[in-house]
């Protein structure tokens, strides 16, 4: 028995060691090495990134680091607070269709703006300087506060929905720092974090990496989730089978369910193409709805609703097995885009940069690890 114990110990020791994980120094540099040349702040941004990825305990991996680097590069060119072209025209428009929309008299509504703000300045002038999403956020926070038709017209809500050098809805970044303590110093408020480098960093590779998805190495359906919402393109595939199994045409658009649904609420379209399916599945409407209401999460593709729709639009296909993932089919809409756009063509716009930031990569060599 000695000697088979000192047989396996030997065997054991011929085992080449594991090569140790990188440094964060080591991590940094390579970073830094993949980011534009000439780009301002290089270091600096390295250095973020390499925190954000370590703060959110996401792989390190070249896949992931140019997933970042590829959204940042193609929502803000590396600029933690972007100028957006006629920002101010485009939000003093957004004021007059709220105000028209609630009533407000024009008239009532150019005095008010004619009224000067705390920092000396009209609010029309104000409005119309901004040029950062982060500056028209300020405007909009204080002109809810200190003006009585700021609060009739905006009702606490502020318009300006994204922000930051990945441009990551200021919404999810408050739901994910309400779920997850935020990790770096906060300035003020998780709204103006979003406007940092920092802070778009860590929010923007949060809605992107750290999350469960069933897409194995293919990070096109994750960039379109960035735009489209965590799950979308899974559940975009999963009404494609709604469609085929049911023979209705729907959307998809990864909107399973209206957010906020109520229990008595009418089904949508594609719960409506689904409740057809109710013999086949063996599910009643109750039933159908509470899984569908799963959609927003993990477990939805592991869901016998997930798996049965599947089994009948296989069968329908001849026993073809369809995809588990689809870009969503939605054209995107905003003040700010010049052009018609869609969630299909800022996946693929990415998905080119995070080709080329991965074939640079390869020409560096291989990753490093710790000495």
């Amino acid at each position: 028995m000695a000697a088979v114990a000192a047989l396996l110990a030997a065997c054991a020791g011929d085992e080449p060691p594991r090569p140790a994980p990188p440094t964060p120094e080591q991590i940094e540099a390579r970073i830094a090495a993949l980011l534009p040349p000439g780009l301002a702040a290089r270091s600096a941004w390295a250095a973020d990134v390499q925190l954000v990825l370590a703060s959110l305990k996401v792989e390190p991996s070249d896949a992931n680091i140019c997933a970042v680097l590829a959204v940042a590069e193609q929502e803000s060119g590396f600029r933690a607070d972007p100028a957006v072209p006629q920002l101010g025209k485009i939000a003093r428009a957004e004021i007059e269709r709220r105000a028209d929309s609630a009533g407000v008299p024009e008239l009532a509504l150019r005095l008010a703006l004619q009224l000067k703000s705390p920092d000396g300045r009209s609010w029309d002038e104000r409005i119309a300087a901004v040029k950062t999403e982060r500056e028209l956020s300020h405007v909009y926070e204080e002109l809810i506060d200190q003006l009585p038709l700021g609060k009739r017209l905006l009702a606490g809500y502020n318009p300006v929905r994204t922000g930051g050098p990945m441009q990551v809805g200021v919404a999810f970044a408050q739901a994910h720092a309400r779920a997850h303590p935020y990790p770096f110093p906060l300035r003020a408020d998780i709204r103006q974090e979003v406007f940092t480098r920092r802070g778009g960093l860590y929010f923007g590779a949060a809605h992107l990496l750290d999350y469960a998805a069933p897409y194995g190495p293919a990070m096109i359906y994750r960039f379109a989730d960035f735009n489209a919402g965590q799950w979308a393109s899974r559940n975009a595939a999963f009404q494609q089978a709604v469609a085929i199994a049911s023979g209705r045409k729907i959307d998809t658009d990864g909107d399973l369910v209206a957010p906020g649904l109520a229990a008595d609420s009418p089904p949508g379209e594609t719960e409506s193409a689904v409740r057809l399916l109710s013999p086949a599945l063996g599910m009643d409407a109750r039933e159908i709805r509470r899984e569908l209401m799963r959609a927003e999460g993990p477990a939805f593709e592991r869901s016998v609703l997930f798996t049965r729709v599947f089994d009948i639009a296989e069968s329908r296909r001849g026993g073809q097995r369809l995809p588990r993932a689809a870009i969503p089919d939605i054209p995107l809409k905003s003040p700010k885009f010049t052009r018609k756009i869609t969630t299909e063509w800022f996946a693929r716009r990415v998905d080119e940069r995070w080709q080329r930031c991965l074939k640079q990569a390869a020409a560096l060599g291989r990753r490093p690890t710790a000495s």
